[in-house]
């Protein structure tokens, strides 16, 4: 009988495990076609989409095509709409080869189509991977597209994607003076949100400039828990290739603003750290051209020596190689800060970087933002999909 009663608890443990949330395979947004379908009957649909919109193995144009849907233009974002420009390189509008809708680019100096172009569309749908970071550039153009749809009372509906840093809030708030296309709303560096999330948040907050009301609607995630590890199928730029380029991606990325390379132009761009004059370590790479990642990687052709990063086991945002890479600059008398202005844009601040030159350490440094973020978090609380 006890053994009975034994066996009938663990009947009762896995079945509950089983249900659990997260032992289910997360069901994306663009996988709950049934919910969404229904809204795009009629109607001229607007895609800003890339490489990883994908349901299974089938882009969503191709889904939306199969079941009828008047799919009239695509926009095209940093990267492109197949994901193979390099970062900051020209994405000009064209018209898709495979299904000859006009293809929009909305990164370079139009940021924000037209109202001629927003004209041809009753909706727009945005279903990109994001990776939780302020600095990079997807939500900026999903910011600029709902302003460009809530002027011209086009409807907006994000298809929410997992966050891979989703555990993390962490860094500098954007102060407004520092505002810009990789600081375009004031919260931290890891905000800990879906793009869903964030869409609610910047219509709640009114950060649209525009005179008329956003329609918004937002598919959310089933079976999706924050603290979920997710490993991204498809990368979601050339030079966030595997989930340790994404994990180092909110320490390394400030080193976009010195003149260390953070391995552009290898096999393991944002894994390692390096230069050819002063360093912290004995790991050598050699930067290379690579079409559509790195045409000109810095220090390209030179022997640079620092740190592999590909087997480490840092998560979140940590200053400890910004601080020990200053340092062995210092001791050069090189200029770690060379490109100042673009640094403060990715921090959101130049405290950081003053905080640096004046060696403060670490934990002086993230002290100093604990008033922003816990006002950051009681803010973002109300725009929460998943608890």
């Amino acid at each position: 009988m006890r053994l009975s009663v034994v066996f009938f608890t663990i009947f009762l443990s896995c079945l509950a495990y089983a249900q659990h949330p997260s032992s289910q395979k997360i069901q994306t947004g663009a996988e709950q076609i049934q919910r969404y379908l229904p809204l795009l009957k009629n109607k001229r649909v607007g895609l800003l989409v890339n490489q990883t919109s994908v349901i299974g193995n089938r882009h969503l144009v191709d889904v939306l095509l199969a079941h009828q849907v008047n799919v009239t233009t695509i926009f095209a974002p940093e990267h492109g709409f197949r994901g193979d420009h390099d970062a900051g390189a020209k994405v000009d509008s064209s018209m898709d080869a495979k299904t000859g809708i006009p293809i929009v680019s909305i990164y370079g100096k139009q940021k924000k189509p037209s109202a001629e172009v927003m004209a041809q569309m009753d909706i727009v749908i945005f279903d990109i991977q994001d990776v939780g970071l302020r600095f990079y550039t997807y939500i900026s153009s999903m910011h600029y597209m709902m302003e460009a749809a809530a002027e011209n009372g086009v409807a907006f509906m994000v298809l929410d994607r997992p966050n891979p840093n989703g555990t993390f809030v962490d860094g500098p708030i954007r102060e407004e003076a520092f505002k810009s296309f990789v600081g375009m709303h004031p919260i931290p560096v890891l905000h800990g949100m879906t793009v869903a999330e964030i869409a609610n948040m910047i219509v709640g907050e009114k950060w649209l400039q525009a005179e008329k009301p956003l329609r918004l609607h937002t598919v959310a995630m089933q079976h999706y828990q924050r603290e979920m590890p997710y490993s991204l199928p498809i990368k979601p730029s050339p030079n966030l290739p595997n989930d340790q380029a994404i994990a180092l991606y909110p320490s390394l990325c400030f080193f976009e603003g010195t003149p260390v390379s953070i391995g552009r132009g290898t096999d393991f761009p944002f894994q390692v750290i390096g230069h050819d004059s002063a360093y912290v370590g004995d790991f050598s790479f050699t930067p290379r051209s690579i079409a559509g990642a790195a045409k000109y990687p810095k220090l390209e052709g030179k022997t640079l020596y620092g740190e592999d990063l590909r087997h480490s086991s840092m998560r979140g945002l940590q200053l400890a190689p910004l601080i020990r890479w200053h340092q062995a600059f210092q001791q050069k008398q090189l200029t770690f800060f060379s490109m100042p202005d673009f640094f403060d844009k990715l921090a959101g601040t130049d405290k950081l970087r003053k905080a640096i030159e004046s060696g403060e350490s670490e934990a002086q440094i993230k002290a100093s933002w604990q008033p922003g973020l816990s006002k950051f978090k009681q803010m973002r609380n109300k725009y929460l999909l998943y608890r």
